[in-house]
Protein backbone atom coordinates (compact mmCIF):
# COMPACT_ATOMS: atom_id res chain seq x y z
CA UNK A 1 0.00 0.00 0.00
CA UNK A 2 1.15 3.94 -0.58
CA UNK A 3 1.84 6.16 2.02
CA UNK A 4 0.96 9.39 1.86
CA UNK A 5 4.20 12.20 3.15
CA UNK A 6 1.63 13.87 5.73
CA UNK A 7 0.89 10.35 6.58
CA UNK A 8 4.53 9.51 6.79
CA UNK A 9 5.06 12.02 8.97
CA UNK A 10 2.50 11.02 11.35
CA UNK A 11 3.86 7.63 11.59
CA UNK A 12 7.18 8.96 11.48
CA UNK A 13 6.27 10.63 14.82
CA UNK A 14 4.59 7.86 16.31
CA UNK A 15 7.44 5.34 16.03
CA UNK A 16 10.37 7.44 17.35
CA UNK A 17 8.03 8.46 20.28
CA UNK A 18 7.20 4.53 20.93
CA UNK A 19 10.83 3.51 20.63
CA UNK A 20 12.03 2.12 24.09
CA UNK A 21 15.21 3.96 24.39
CA UNK A 22 17.64 4.47 27.74
CA UNK A 23 18.88 7.96 28.19
CA UNK A 24 22.24 8.81 29.78
CA UNK A 25 22.92 7.21 32.60
CA UNK A 26 23.15 9.44 35.93
CA UNK A 27 24.56 9.04 39.73
CA UNK A 28 24.25 5.11 40.46
CA UNK A 29 26.72 2.87 42.97
CA UNK A 30 29.13 1.56 40.95
CA UNK A 31 29.10 -2.34 40.91
CA UNK A 32 31.06 -3.80 43.40
CA UNK A 33 34.42 -5.65 42.95
CA UNK A 34 36.38 -8.23 44.81
CA UNK A 35 39.09 -6.30 47.68
CA UNK A 36 43.06 -6.97 45.90
CA UNK A 37 45.96 -6.04 46.94
CA UNK A 38 46.39 -1.82 45.63
CA UNK A 39 49.41 -1.96 42.47
CA UNK A 40 51.31 0.77 42.57
CA UNK A 41 50.01 4.28 42.06
CA UNK A 42 50.31 6.36 39.08
CA UNK A 43 51.76 9.46 39.69
CA UNK A 44 49.41 12.68 39.27
CA UNK A 45 50.65 15.15 37.02
CA UNK A 46 51.51 18.95 37.17
CA UNK A 47 48.96 20.92 35.21
CA UNK A 48 49.79 23.70 33.88
CA UNK A 49 46.60 26.28 32.14
CA UNK A 50 44.11 26.67 30.45
CA UNK A 51 47.46 27.78 27.50
CA UNK A 52 46.36 31.48 27.06
CA UNK A 53 45.59 32.84 23.19
CA UNK A 54 43.42 34.04 20.53
CA UNK A 55 40.27 32.02 18.87
CA UNK A 56 41.33 30.74 15.56
CA UNK A 57 40.60 32.78 13.22
CA UNK A 58 41.66 36.21 15.02
CA UNK A 59 43.17 38.70 12.22
CA UNK A 60 45.57 40.36 15.12
CA UNK A 61 48.22 37.34 15.01
CA UNK A 62 50.55 36.79 11.99
CA UNK A 63 50.96 33.22 13.17
CA UNK A 64 47.62 32.36 14.20
CA UNK A 65 48.97 28.56 14.98
CA UNK A 66 50.74 29.91 17.66
CA UNK A 67 47.98 31.23 19.59
CA UNK A 68 45.09 28.32 19.38
CA UNK A 69 45.51 24.60 20.17
CA UNK A 70 46.22 22.73 17.07
CA UNK A 71 43.13 21.11 15.54
CA UNK A 72 40.92 23.20 17.73
CA UNK A 73 37.46 22.23 16.77
CA UNK A 74 35.40 25.08 14.74
CA UNK A 75 32.01 24.09 16.40
CA UNK A 76 30.20 26.60 18.17
CA UNK A 77 30.44 25.09 21.36
CA UNK A 78 29.18 28.53 23.48
CA UNK A 79 26.00 27.82 21.82
CA UNK A 80 26.15 24.44 23.35
CA UNK A 81 27.18 25.28 26.41
CA UNK A 82 30.53 24.13 26.54
CA UNK A 83 34.03 25.33 26.53
CA UNK A 84 37.30 24.31 24.93
CA UNK A 85 40.51 24.42 26.41
CA UNK A 86 44.29 22.99 26.47
CA UNK A 87 46.57 22.46 29.46
CA UNK A 88 49.93 20.95 29.76
CA UNK A 89 51.26 18.15 31.71
CA UNK A 90 54.02 17.41 33.55
CA UNK A 91 55.83 14.71 35.26
CA UNK A 92 57.06 11.61 35.33
CA UNK A 93 56.12 7.81 34.23
CA UNK A 94 57.11 4.53 33.82
CA UNK A 95 58.15 2.59 30.11
CA UNK A 96 56.79 -0.46 29.26
CA UNK A 97 57.62 -2.51 26.90
CA UNK A 98 55.07 -3.91 23.78
CA UNK A 99 54.22 -6.98 26.42
CA UNK A 100 54.25 -5.16 29.80
CA UNK A 101 57.85 -5.09 30.84
CA UNK A 102 59.12 -2.50 33.01
CA UNK A 103 61.90 -0.66 31.24
CA UNK A 104 62.67 2.54 33.13
CA UNK A 105 60.84 3.95 36.63
CA UNK A 106 60.12 7.73 37.35
CA UNK A 107 61.17 9.13 33.51
CA UNK A 108 60.33 12.78 33.03
CA UNK A 109 57.37 14.12 30.47
CA UNK A 110 55.87 17.03 29.74
CA UNK A 111 52.58 16.99 26.71
CA UNK A 112 49.58 18.31 26.73
CA UNK A 113 45.52 17.89 26.58
CA UNK A 114 42.58 19.23 24.86
CA UNK A 115 39.47 19.19 26.83
CA UNK A 116 35.95 20.33 25.67
CA UNK A 117 33.62 19.97 28.21
CA UNK A 118 30.44 21.63 29.87
CA UNK A 119 30.67 25.64 30.95
CA UNK A 120 29.35 24.24 34.03
CA UNK A 121 28.13 21.31 36.43
CA UNK A 122 24.69 21.65 35.36
CA UNK A 123 25.32 20.78 31.91
CA UNK A 124 28.02 17.90 32.98
CA UNK A 125 26.14 14.43 33.16
CA UNK A 126 29.42 13.33 35.01
CA UNK A 127 31.34 11.16 32.30
CA UNK A 128 34.71 12.05 30.65
CA UNK A 129 35.88 10.28 27.50
CA UNK A 130 39.30 10.16 27.40
CA UNK A 131 40.44 9.44 23.53
CA UNK A 132 44.13 8.23 23.28
CA UNK A 133 44.87 10.58 20.05
CA UNK A 134 45.67 9.11 17.03
CA UNK A 135 48.60 9.55 15.13
CA UNK A 136 48.16 7.53 11.76
CA UNK A 137 48.61 10.76 9.74
CA UNK A 138 51.89 11.99 11.45
CA UNK A 139 49.95 14.69 13.73
CA UNK A 140 47.19 14.20 16.64
CA UNK A 141 43.71 13.72 15.79
CA UNK A 142 40.84 13.78 17.44
CA UNK A 143 39.40 10.33 15.97
CA UNK A 144 36.05 10.15 17.83
CA UNK A 145 34.98 13.66 18.28
CA UNK A 146 31.86 14.26 17.05
CA UNK A 147 30.38 17.44 18.15
CA UNK A 148 26.96 16.43 18.12
CA UNK A 149 26.09 13.48 20.41
CA UNK A 150 29.01 14.49 23.19
CA UNK A 151 27.43 17.80 23.62
CA UNK A 152 23.96 17.04 23.49
CA UNK A 153 24.40 14.12 25.98
CA UNK A 154 26.19 16.20 28.43
CA UNK A 155 29.97 14.57 28.32
CA UNK A 156 33.23 15.90 28.34
CA UNK A 157 35.84 14.87 26.07
CA UNK A 158 39.36 15.16 26.54
CA UNK A 159 42.40 14.49 23.64
CA UNK A 160 45.41 13.36 25.02
CA UNK A 161 48.62 13.71 23.04
CA UNK A 162 50.54 10.31 24.54
CA UNK A 163 53.08 9.28 21.54
CA UNK A 164 56.32 10.74 19.82
CA UNK A 165 55.14 11.25 16.50
CA UNK A 166 52.13 13.28 17.49
CA UNK A 167 53.87 15.33 19.87
CA UNK A 168 56.70 15.76 17.18
CA UNK A 169 53.94 17.26 14.62
CA UNK A 170 53.06 19.48 17.82
CA UNK A 171 56.32 20.91 18.02
CA UNK A 172 56.67 21.36 14.32
CA UNK A 173 53.41 22.99 14.21
CA UNK A 174 53.78 25.99 16.76
CA UNK A 175 57.26 25.77 17.98
CA UNK A 176 56.12 28.75 20.62
CA UNK A 177 53.04 26.85 21.61
CA UNK A 178 54.30 23.04 22.13
CA UNK A 179 58.19 23.33 21.89
CA UNK A 180 58.51 22.17 25.51
CA UNK A 181 56.73 18.99 25.11
CA UNK A 182 58.73 15.90 25.32
CA UNK A 183 57.53 12.59 25.96
CA UNK A 184 60.53 10.65 25.00
CA UNK A 185 62.25 11.05 28.41
CA UNK A 186 65.03 13.76 26.26
CA UNK A 187 65.09 10.81 23.34
CA UNK A 188 65.63 7.80 25.79
CA UNK A 189 62.46 6.24 24.95
CA UNK A 190 61.48 6.63 21.49
CA UNK A 191 58.86 4.40 20.65
CA UNK A 192 56.36 5.32 22.97
CA UNK A 193 57.49 3.20 25.57
CA UNK A 194 56.01 5.92 28.14
CA UNK A 195 52.55 6.68 26.54
CA UNK A 196 50.87 4.21 28.77
CA UNK A 197 52.01 5.82 31.83
CA UNK A 198 51.10 9.36 30.65
CA UNK A 199 47.51 8.39 29.17
CA UNK A 200 47.07 7.00 32.57
CA UNK A 201 48.12 9.70 34.46
CA UNK A 202 45.80 12.33 32.23
CA UNK A 203 43.06 10.52 33.86
CA UNK A 204 44.70 10.73 36.95
CA UNK A 205 44.72 14.80 36.93
CA UNK A 206 40.49 14.47 35.87
CA UNK A 207 39.58 12.92 39.18
CA UNK A 208 41.15 15.72 40.98
CA UNK A 209 39.53 18.71 42.14
CA UNK A 210 39.68 21.30 40.14
CA UNK A 211 42.65 21.25 37.57
CA UNK A 212 41.35 20.02 33.93
CA UNK A 213 37.81 19.81 34.11
CA UNK A 214 37.19 23.92 35.68
CA UNK A 215 36.02 22.63 38.98
CA UNK A 216 33.38 20.36 37.22
CA UNK A 217 33.33 17.05 39.44
CA UNK A 218 33.96 13.78 37.84
CA UNK A 219 32.17 10.47 38.58
CA UNK A 220 33.26 8.15 35.90
CA UNK A 221 36.07 8.78 33.38
CA UNK A 222 36.23 6.38 30.16
CA UNK A 223 39.02 5.33 28.10
CA UNK A 224 38.74 5.78 24.42
CA UNK A 225 40.89 4.87 21.04
CA UNK A 226 40.32 4.49 17.95
CA UNK A 227 42.19 2.38 15.28
CA UNK A 228 45.59 2.73 15.69
CA UNK A 229 45.42 4.39 19.52
CA UNK A 230 42.72 1.25 19.94
CA UNK A 231 45.82 -0.75 19.03
CA UNK A 232 48.23 0.99 21.57
CA UNK A 233 44.95 0.77 24.65
CA UNK A 234 45.26 -3.07 24.15
CA UNK A 235 48.91 -3.28 25.23
CA UNK A 236 47.80 -0.81 28.42
CA UNK A 237 44.30 -3.11 29.05
CA UNK A 238 46.48 -6.64 28.54
CA UNK A 239 49.76 -5.81 29.80
CA UNK A 240 50.13 -2.61 32.01
CA UNK A 241 46.95 -2.48 33.45
CA UNK A 242 47.24 -5.54 35.53
CA UNK A 243 50.50 -3.87 37.21
CA UNK A 244 49.29 -0.26 37.91
CA UNK A 245 46.59 1.37 39.69
CA UNK A 246 42.73 1.57 37.74
CA UNK A 247 42.21 4.76 36.89
CA UNK A 248 39.29 4.42 34.24
CA UNK A 249 36.48 3.15 34.64
CA UNK A 250 35.23 1.38 31.36
CA UNK A 251 36.87 1.47 27.69
CA UNK A 252 36.12 1.83 24.44
CA UNK A 253 38.01 0.00 21.59
CA UNK A 254 36.72 1.77 17.97
CA UNK A 255 37.31 0.36 14.51
CA UNK A 256 40.73 -1.61 16.01
CA UNK A 257 41.65 -4.24 18.44
CA UNK A 258 40.20 -4.94 21.36
CA UNK A 259 42.62 -6.35 23.98
CA UNK A 260 42.90 -10.36 24.96
CA UNK A 261 42.27 -10.35 28.69
CA UNK A 262 39.41 -10.40 30.67
CA UNK A 263 39.66 -8.17 33.44
CA UNK A 264 36.71 -6.33 35.51
CA UNK A 265 36.59 -3.45 33.28
CA UNK A 266 34.26 -3.30 30.48
CA UNK A 267 35.20 -3.49 27.67
CA UNK A 268 32.99 -2.25 24.50
CA UNK A 269 34.53 -2.82 20.56
CA UNK A 270 33.10 -1.23 18.55
CA UNK A 271 33.76 -2.15 14.71
CA UNK A 272 32.91 -0.94 10.86
CA UNK A 273 32.05 -3.00 8.29
CA UNK A 274 35.83 -2.36 6.89
CA UNK A 275 37.32 -3.67 10.10
CA UNK A 276 35.31 -6.79 10.06
CA UNK A 277 37.75 -9.23 8.17
CA UNK A 278 37.27 -12.79 9.51
CA UNK A 279 34.20 -14.80 10.70
CA UNK A 280 36.23 -15.66 13.74
CA UNK A 281 35.63 -13.04 16.51
CA UNK A 282 36.18 -12.91 20.27
CA UNK A 283 32.74 -14.25 22.18
CA UNK A 284 31.23 -11.61 24.21
CA UNK A 285 31.18 -12.34 28.04
CA UNK A 286 29.87 -10.46 30.83
CA UNK A 287 32.89 -7.63 30.15
CA UNK A 288 33.14 -7.84 26.69
CA UNK A 289 30.83 -6.88 23.77
CA UNK A 290 31.52 -6.65 20.66
CA UNK A 291 29.43 -4.73 17.89
CA UNK A 292 29.74 -4.77 14.09
CA UNK A 293 28.02 -2.42 11.59
CA UNK A 294 26.89 -2.85 8.16
CA UNK A 295 28.15 -0.89 5.56
CA UNK A 296 30.06 1.93 7.58
CA UNK A 297 33.68 2.37 6.95
CA UNK A 298 36.99 2.60 9.08
CA UNK A 299 37.00 6.42 8.47
CA UNK A 300 33.55 7.53 6.55
CA UNK A 301 31.96 10.56 5.87
CA UNK A 302 31.26 12.25 8.70
CA UNK A 303 34.91 12.53 10.40
CA UNK A 304 36.14 14.13 7.01
CA UNK A 305 33.49 16.71 6.51
CA UNK A 306 34.05 17.38 10.06
CA UNK A 307 37.92 18.04 9.84
CA UNK A 308 38.41 19.17 5.81
CA UNK A 309 38.01 22.94 6.75
CA UNK A 310 39.87 22.17 10.03
CA UNK A 311 43.14 21.03 8.76
CA UNK A 312 42.57 23.87 5.64
CA UNK A 313 42.99 26.14 8.53
CA UNK A 314 45.98 24.64 10.26
CA UNK A 315 47.35 22.58 7.38
CA UNK A 316 46.51 24.79 4.22
CA UNK A 317 44.66 22.21 2.38
CA UNK A 318 43.25 18.79 3.51
CA UNK A 319 44.88 15.57 1.52
CA UNK A 320 42.65 14.57 -1.05
CA UNK A 321 43.01 11.31 -2.57
CA UNK A 322 42.15 8.72 -5.61
CA UNK A 323 40.43 5.70 -4.50
CA UNK A 324 39.82 2.65 -6.89
CA UNK A 325 35.88 3.74 -5.98
CA UNK A 326 34.15 6.80 -4.25
CA UNK A 327 34.70 7.01 -1.30
CA UNK A 328 33.35 7.57 2.13
CA UNK A 329 30.62 5.64 3.25
CA UNK A 330 27.67 7.93 4.46
CA UNK A 331 26.75 5.11 6.96
CA UNK A 332 27.06 6.89 10.18
CA UNK A 333 28.75 4.82 12.48
CA UNK A 334 28.65 8.06 14.66
CA UNK A 335 25.90 7.60 15.94
CA UNK A 336 26.36 3.60 17.24
CA UNK A 337 29.30 4.84 18.59
CA UNK A 338 26.91 7.66 20.95
CA UNK A 339 24.95 4.58 22.23
CA UNK A 340 27.92 2.15 22.85
CA UNK A 341 29.37 5.11 24.90
CA UNK A 342 25.69 5.50 27.17
CA UNK A 343 25.25 1.99 27.32
CA UNK A 344 29.48 2.06 29.21
CA UNK A 345 27.87 4.65 31.08
CA UNK A 346 25.41 2.26 32.53
CA UNK A 347 27.87 -0.65 32.54
CA UNK A 348 30.64 0.99 34.78
CA UNK A 349 28.41 2.49 37.15
CA UNK A 350 25.64 0.12 37.78
CA UNK A 351 26.94 -3.29 35.97
CA UNK A 352 23.98 -3.37 32.74
CA UNK A 353 25.79 -4.70 30.23
CA UNK A 354 25.26 -4.02 26.90
CA UNK A 355 22.96 -5.86 24.35
CA UNK A 356 24.49 -8.13 22.11
CA UNK A 357 24.71 -7.17 18.27
CA UNK A 358 24.04 -9.69 15.50
CA UNK A 359 27.34 -10.24 13.69
CA UNK A 360 28.40 -9.29 9.54
CA UNK A 361 27.70 -12.36 7.72
CA UNK A 362 30.61 -14.52 5.44
CA UNK A 363 29.99 -16.49 2.40
CA UNK A 364 31.64 -20.12 2.08
CA UNK A 365 34.64 -18.65 0.50
CA UNK A 366 35.55 -16.44 3.49
CA UNK A 367 34.04 -13.02 1.90
CA UNK A 368 31.72 -11.27 3.25
CA UNK A 369 27.73 -12.05 2.34
CA UNK A 370 26.37 -9.05 0.19
CA UNK A 371 22.45 -8.92 -0.88
CA UNK A 372 21.01 -8.04 -4.06
CA UNK A 373 22.66 -4.04 -3.83
CA UNK A 374 26.05 -5.61 -2.93
CA UNK A 375 25.37 -4.91 0.99
CA UNK A 376 26.48 -6.37 3.91
CA UNK A 377 24.31 -8.68 5.06
CA UNK A 378 24.05 -9.29 8.64
CA UNK A 379 25.82 -7.09 11.95
CA UNK A 380 24.05 -3.59 12.96
CA UNK A 381 21.92 -2.55 10.29
CA UNK A 382 20.64 1.33 10.61
CA UNK A 383 18.02 2.68 8.14
CA UNK A 384 20.78 3.91 5.85
CA UNK A 385 21.55 0.13 4.79
CA UNK A 386 18.04 -1.21 5.90
CA UNK A 387 16.50 1.52 3.75
CA UNK A 388 19.40 1.93 1.51
CA UNK A 389 19.71 4.52 -1.18
CA UNK A 390 23.07 3.87 -2.51
CA UNK A 391 25.57 1.00 -1.89
CA UNK A 392 27.40 2.21 1.23
CA UNK A 393 30.34 -0.86 1.81
CA UNK A 394 33.53 -0.44 4.27
CA UNK A 395 35.60 -1.76 1.15
CA UNK A 396 37.79 0.11 -1.26
CA UNK A 397 41.31 0.40 -2.52
CA UNK A 398 44.03 3.06 -3.79
CA UNK A 399 46.62 4.94 -2.38
CA UNK A 400 47.40 5.54 1.36
CA UNK A 401 44.34 5.47 3.08
CA UNK A 402 41.57 4.86 0.59
CA UNK A 403 41.28 0.82 1.79
CA UNK A 404 39.44 2.76 5.08
CA UNK A 405 37.17 4.96 3.87
CA UNK A 406 34.77 2.59 2.41
CA UNK A 407 32.69 3.01 -0.54
CA UNK A 408 30.01 5.33 -1.44
CA UNK A 409 27.88 4.84 -4.78
CA UNK A 410 24.18 6.50 -4.98
CA UNK A 411 21.45 4.42 -6.51
CA UNK A 412 20.14 6.08 -10.16
CA UNK A 413 16.60 7.05 -10.29
CA UNK A 414 15.29 4.04 -12.29
CA UNK A 415 16.44 1.62 -9.23
CA UNK A 416 15.17 4.75 -6.48
CA UNK A 417 11.84 4.31 -8.15
CA UNK A 418 11.59 0.82 -8.13
CA UNK A 419 12.33 0.36 -4.84
CA UNK A 420 10.40 3.32 -3.37
CA UNK A 421 7.67 4.11 -5.76
CA UNK A 422 6.17 6.78 -3.42
CA UNK A 423 7.86 9.51 -0.65
CA UNK A 424 5.26 8.46 1.75
CA UNK A 425 6.60 4.99 1.98
CA UNK A 426 10.06 5.52 1.43
CA UNK A 427 10.17 7.54 5.05
CA UNK A 428 7.80 5.39 6.70
CA UNK A 429 10.46 2.31 5.81
CA UNK A 430 13.51 4.76 7.44
CA UNK A 431 10.97 5.60 10.77
CA UNK A 432 10.38 1.51 11.06
CA UNK A 433 14.37 1.02 10.60
CA UNK A 434 14.93 2.93 13.02
CA UNK A 435 12.37 2.22 15.81
CA UNK A 436 14.09 -1.34 15.44
CA UNK A 437 17.30 0.19 16.16
CA UNK A 438 15.82 2.30 19.12
CA UNK A 439 14.44 -0.72 20.85
CA UNK A 440 17.23 -2.70 20.06
CA UNK A 441 19.83 -0.49 21.69
CA UNK A 442 21.60 0.59 18.82
CA UNK A 443 20.55 3.92 18.10
CA UNK A 444 19.76 7.32 20.52
CA UNK A 445 16.69 9.10 19.82
CA UNK A 446 18.08 12.02 18.97
CA UNK A 447 19.61 10.25 15.74
CA UNK A 448 16.77 8.62 14.74
CA UNK A 449 15.34 12.08 14.66
CA UNK A 450 17.95 13.71 12.29
CA UNK A 451 17.96 10.17 10.00
CA UNK A 452 13.85 11.51 9.98
CA UNK A 453 14.60 14.71 9.01
CA UNK A 454 17.12 13.93 6.66
CA UNK A 455 14.55 11.36 4.89
CA UNK A 456 11.56 14.28 4.82
CA UNK A 457 14.17 16.33 2.65
CA UNK A 458 15.88 13.91 0.25
CA UNK A 459 16.04 10.79 -1.10
CA UNK A 460 13.53 9.38 -3.80
CA UNK A 461 10.76 11.54 -4.61
CA UNK A 462 12.66 15.10 -3.83
CA UNK A 463 14.39 15.96 -7.12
Amino acid sequence: MLISSTRARLLLAAVLAAGVVHGPATGHARAAEPPSVAPPSVEPPSVEGPVPGAPPGDPSSPRPEDTYPWLATNADLAAAGYVEQEFYLSGTADAYGPTGELLGSDVPYETRVIVRRPAKQARFNGTVITEWQNVSAGYDLDALWSTDQITRAGYAWVGVSAQRVGVEGLRRWSPARYGDLDVTGGGRFTADELSYGIFAAAAKALRAPKGLLGGLKARTVLAAGASQSAGRMTVYYDSVLPKTEKVFDGYAFVVGPAPARRGPEPVFHVLSETDVRSPVRQPDTGTYRRWEVAGSAHSGWHGQQYRAPILTRDLGAAPTYECARPPFSRVPLHHVIAAAYDHLVRWTERGTAPPAAPPLEFAADGTKARDEHGLARGGIRLSQVAVPTALNTGDNSGETFCVLFGTHVPFDKAKLDALYPSRGGYVASVARADARNLRAGFLLPADARQNARDALHSGPGTG
